[in-house]
């Protein structure tokens, strides 16, 4: 994400999302009746005499929208802000679809900036210059590749093989699986850590023939035992910790890092709160030390009360994704929960 202007007169700032990540941190960012203004294409207006006018062909414009409602899907590389029309050359009042990719500018002006909506802003952009990690979750006869994404696990591909239902010389069956996945794989490599993980053995010959393809990025690669493969094998990693300095800074290792202490402090009866009435609770009390809200809890209006009292008592929160594995587990407790410092009541 990057901060192209700021203007605290007049409430606006104006972004450039530059990945999907930084439209998933967009969407969080925005509310309901918060104006974007954008660069749109919409049908011209045609005046005339013509009961019913010809369709003519959409031109670009600068339009400015009342947030209505925001869309985000995983599988899409587009925001879809919708609303009506409140600035630009026509239409005004009518209802308009902003379609924002990465590299679309926005300018947005919220009634009020609240130290949260900064924190989703500092968030994306430090994140910008952090490298994506890539997992492939093998064993022998199928592969996943998935990213983990701020927003949570995105699976990529997936790779099976057929042993020929030979009993005997398997070798080169197996050499040209592990070759199809080099394949798949090597498109995706850049700078960013790879995680070869899974049972058996087949890990290993993978990890082997990545480095001898792309020695660049030999140090980069890390090989993991787990008792599964595909996501489930990725999501049991991440509960373990994957090491690694950039790997553990990335967002969703931070995410399940957290959430993992949590449930760690519930099975031991420790110093833990969740439910909204509890934490609120322990919050007043100064006993909070870390508050895990889920992303689609953040709008609501005792939760944004509850963040700032737990700041003000110089406790930490951290928002998780509702769209990867730690995200739905916290979902469960009532999307708000917190690790206390004492127990409280």
């Amino acid at each position: 994400m990057k901060i192209l202007h700021q203007d605290s007169r007049t409430n606006k700032v104006k972004l450039r999302p530059e990945s999907i990540d930084d439209l998933w941190h967009l969407y969080n960012l925005l509310d309901v009746d918060d104006q974007v203004y954008a660069t749109a294409y919409r049908r011209k207006e045609e005046k005339g005499d013509k009961l019913r006018p010809e369709r003519t062909d959409k031109v670009r414009m600068h339009l400015g929208i009342r947030v209505g409602k925001v869309e985000f899907h995983e599988s899409e590389d587009r925001l879809r802000i919708l609303g009506s029309i409140e600035s630009g050359p026509q239409d005004i009042g009518q209802h308009h679809t902003l379609m924002v990719g990465p590299g679309d500018a926005v300018a947005i002006v919220k009634p009020e900036w609240k130290d949260v909506h900064f924190e989703r802003i500092k968030r994306a952009v430090e994140a910008s210059d952090r490298p994506t990690v890539l997992f492939v979750a093998i064993e022998d006869t199928e592969a996943v590749i998935a990213a983990a994404r701020d927003y949570g696990l995105k699976e990529i591909a997936t790779i099976t093989r057929n042993p020929d239902g030979k009993m005997y010389d398997s070798k080169p069956s197996e050499d040209a699986f592990v070759e199809e996945v080099v394949g798949k794989v090597a498109p995706l490599l850049e700078t960013q850590p790879l995680i070869v993980l899974g049972p058996g053995f087949t890990k290993e010959s993978l990890a082997r023939k990545v480095r001898d393809k792309h020695p660049e990025i030999a140090d980069q690669v890390a090989v993991l035992s787990t008792g599964q493969a595909g996501m489930a094998g990725i999501h049991e990693a991440m509960k373990r910790g994957l090491g690694g300095k950039v790997v553990e800074e990335s967002r969703i290792a931070r995410e399940t890092k957290a959430v993992e202490r949590l449930f760690t402090a519930i099975g031991a009866d420790g110093l833990f709160s969740y439910g909204k009435q509890h934490v609120v609770l322990a919050a007043e009390s100064g006993a909070v030390d870390l508050l895990l809200v889920l992303d689609t809890s953040v709008r609501d209006i005792e939760v944004e009360k509850l963040l700032k009292t737990v700041e003000r008592a110089r406790g930490e929160f951290m928002i998780v994704s509702s769209l990867h594995e730690a995200g739905r587990r916290l979902e469960s407790l009532g999307g708000v929960a917190a690790l206390l410092r004492y127990k409280v009541g």
